[in-house]
């Protein structure tokens, strides 16, 4: 048998809370601000020491899915936490305009600095506790159906959070797994999203490389028909940050030998991933700096800390979201809020895009059920790893989407904790009507 015993051990209480959410990406920010603005003890524990999830640890610097293409006109349809989190980015300099993806919707960078310090502030003003360097290992169950405490590894050693509701933000349905709740992984056929490794350019001439830019796919087609470098799939998306001379890159795509994505649950394919994308930058700067006009004197400025990784886990809850609600604009009778973002779909050397019509209102609503894990009493689920088919997920998983869901589950777990009821028992009217009085839009008036 290839394994060791482990002695059996007492794991100390480092501290309780009536929420305890894992993961602080969009979902978990918007979840432990809801809930301890509310009034209740709320405590995040995040792996790293900074916020942001993928928007900071993955580098990704963009906001998107915060607006929608409504019968053609593009407006902001996420509200209440975004407002508040995007307002701190400002007031910090962090936050550019708007700008226009394929002529069809907007997206938002911003500074993954000012991110980071404007979530420290958000949170702490609304009274939540921030564990940080603390990463989530496992549960302690009361009961078969009741999670009685997330155990973590810290500096300080394996240690236990424990809590009455908990909201998996964890992007890899951690918690819920480890509880017994039902999930899935892939798509039919088992197939995942690819992960990229974001990287940044800087000492661009933002000038030349603007007109530049719009033109990089024919330039990397024709790079790979000359036999210059081999591209991991077609195209690229290379754009502007805050300070002009500064450049994020989307281009790599990271696969196993055998050409399926790099799961984000396994180590060791994490780990090749991780060397494997660093080897792709290095060759895609090569090319920046030899073809594409403005790039010439660039250098590489950083490499994120980690692989973004667009799917794992999704958990099965009350209710999932399809690609047909997606675009089909679906409205659902407990609305939480929207998805404004397409089928935004990584496979094998490409990105396949799916759009709701160009006449639809260009958002489809996100039901309060999908938050709802089967079987955990005691459990939300927020983001990436929500009730969603593959396909659905590809849209919903951006960080719009995500802030809907964790306000909605943070805000859920504290009037299950005000009513003594369960989370799947919520008054949805209720929990409707104090989403609207914390600003956030639920698509019903547009």
């Amino acid at each position: 048998m290839n394994y060791v015993t482990e002695p059996e051990r007492n794991t100390e209480i480092l501290c309780e809370a009536d929420v305890v959410v894992l993961g602080g990406g969009p979902a978990g920010i918007a979840a432990a601000w809801a809930a301890a603005r509310q009034g209740s003890s709320t405590v995040l524990v995040e792996r790293y020491g900074f916020l942001g999830g993928m928007g900071t640890a993955a580098g990704v610097t963009n906001f998107c899915g915060l607006h929608a293409n409504v019968h053609g006109a593009i407006r902001r349809v996420v509200r209440g936490v975004a407002d508040e989190l995007l307002d701190r980015i400002e007031h910090l300099g962090g936050l550019n305009p708007p700008h226009l993806i394929f002529g069809k919707t907007h997206a938002q960078a911003y500074d993954m600095s000012a991110y980071k310090c404007a979530a420290d502030d958000l949170l702490l003003g609304a009274g939540a506790k921030l564990l940080f360097h603390a990463l989530a290992a496992g549960v302690a169950m009361r009961d078969e159906h009741t999670v009685d405490a997330l155990i973590v590894e810290t500096k300080s050693g394996r240690r236990a959070v424990r809590g009455r509701v908990f909201v998996d933000a964890s992007g890899d349905g951690e918690l819920a797994c480890w509880a017994g709740a039902p999930w899935e992984k892939g798509d039919a056929a088992g197939r995942l999203l690819y992960p990229t490794l974001m990287f940044r350019v800087n000492n661009v001439d933002a000038g030349r490389a603007r007109d530049a830019v719009t033109d990089i796919n024919r330039l990397m087609q024709e790079a790979q028909a000359r036999g210059e470098h081999r591209f991991p799939r077609k195209g690229a998306i290379v754009r502007p940050q805050k300070h002009p001379n500064e450049w994020r890159a989307n281009v790599t795509q990271l696969r196993n030998a055998d050409g399926s994505a790099v799961d984000g649950t396994d180590a060791l394919q994490l780990s090749a991933g991780e060397i494997e994308g660093r080897r792709q930058i290095r060759d895609y700067m090569a090319f920046l700096r030899a073809r594409v006009p403005g790039f010439e004197a660039s250098y590489l400025l950083d490499i994120a800390p980690q692989l973004g990784i667009r799917e794992t886990r999704r958990v099965v809850g009350q209710t999932m979201l399809t690609a047909a609600d997606v675009l089909g604009c679906a409205s659902f009778p407990d609305t939480i809020g929207v998805n404004a973002w397409p089928l935004e779909r990584h496979i094998a050397g490409d990105v396949e895009w799916s759009w709701p019509p160009p006449d639809a209102r260009g958002f489809n609503h996100l039901p309060y059920r999908m938050l709802v894990a089967q079987r955990i009493g005691n459990l939300l689920v927020a983001g990436r790893c929500a009730s969603m088919t593959s396909e659905a997920q590809s849209a919903a998983r951006v960080s719009g989407a995500c802030f809907v869901m964790g306000q909605a589950a943070g805000t859920a777990a504290h009037l299950a904790l005000s009513a003594g009821s369960a989370p799947a028992d919520v008054d949805v009217g209720a929990l409707q009507a104090r989403l609207e009085r914390d600003g956030a839009c639920l698509g019903t008036v547009i």
